[in-house]
This record gives C-alpha cells, structure tokens and sequence, in this order.
C-alpha cells in the first residue's frame, strides 16, 4: 500500500492490518522452511509494509500528543 493511502486509515485500522500482515508473513516463513514457497520476494514486500505502517502509526501518535 501506498503511504498517502495508510496515512487516510484510522490507528486501530493500521494495527489490525499490521497483524494480518504478521500473520502472513509468519505462514510464509512456514513455506521458505519446508521449500514450498511460490513467491519468496512476497516476504520483502510485507516486510517493508509492516515498517510502513509502524512508521504512520508512530507519525499519527505524534501528531495526536501535539494537539
């Protein structure tokens, strides 16, 4: 996802999607470890969309303790 579309998304909205993404990106560790992975570079990308999301959380955390 594109951060100009995280940064429209709610807090709880964000962690909920961090978690899903968590999840996938342990059952897909699952598939690297016994060799059946189709699309390794999907982890890279989840990865990255984890940090992203962390990055706007902490962004809208700021925002809403200056106010």
């Amino acid at each position: 996802m594109k951060p100009s579309e995280l940064r429209e998304v709610t807090i709880d909205d964000l962690k909920l999607k961090e978690k899903d993404l968590r999840k996938e990106l342990f059952n897909l560790r699952f598939q690297q470890a016994t060799g059946e992975i189709e699309n390794p570079m999907r982890m890279r990308a989840i990865k990255k969309d984890i940090a992203r999301m962390l990055t706007i959380i902490t962004e809208k955390k700021k925002k809403d303790e200056n106010k």
